[in-house]
């Protein structure tokens, strides 16, 4: 037996896991910025545009999708060896907004995603999180051939209070994705610290 050294190996680490909501309009990218990320194989609820959907769903702007989220997406992603978030892609279609309630119990964020294409779709998201005091960031997907506007302006545009983030990504890039993750759960813990230093004072 080896003297000075520990016979017991160290105890695994027991990661924090926190789950985080991917929310925003039809045909943002939700699907997309999971999928990047995941390191399991992401879980996806899609099905193919119906004749009848396409009625119903707006689809300027996104002329060539195809399919659509009619659960949810999820996903798991390992930040550091103690932190691991899962991520909760949410429908979104109206029709599929009874899904959010039960997605959003329990998360400690949500990303906001945005296309600037078509910006007002994502209000809805941002109404939604903002009334049930779920702390979120707002991520503008850089699509190919959408026009480029400085974050300011979009900030604008949206009417964000000026503590939400705001940023600007690419939900195919995996080091994008991991960014806007990021920023969301900072802002997240910063918030909950806020609320308990109020609680204290």
């Amino acid at each position: 037996m080896a003297f000075g050294r520990s016979s017991r190996r160290e105890a695994p680490i027991e990661p924090v896991t926190l789950k985080i909501l991917v929310a925003g309009g039809f045909g943002v990218g939700k699907t997309t910025l999971v999928g990047a990320v995941s390191e399991i194989r992401p879980l996806r609820t899609e099905e193919t545009l119906s004749v009848a959907g396409r009625r119903v769903d707006d689809l300027s702007g996104v002329e060539s999708k195809s399919t659509t989220t009619v659960a949810m997406d999820f996903g798991r992603i390992t930040l550091r060896e103690d932190l691991v978030l899962y991520l909760f892609g949410t429908p979104g279609q109206d029709r599929f907004w009874f899904l959010w309630d039960e997605l959003a119990q329990g998360a400690l964020g949500a990303v906001v995603l945005a296309d600037t294409r078509r910006l007002g779709d994502c209000f809805a998201a941002i109404d939604y999180f903002e009334r049930r005091g779920i702390p979120f960031a707002v991520a503008v997907n850089c699509f190919d051939g959408a026009n480029r506007f400085p974050a300011e302006t979009v900030r604008a545009a949206l009417d964000l209070d000026p503590e939400v983030p705001l940023l600007m990504g690419d939900a195919r890039e995996r080091e994008s994705v991991k960014a806007i993750l990021v920023a969301v759960v900072e802002h997240a813990l910063a918030r909950a610290d806020q609320a308990r230093e109020a609680v204290v004072t």
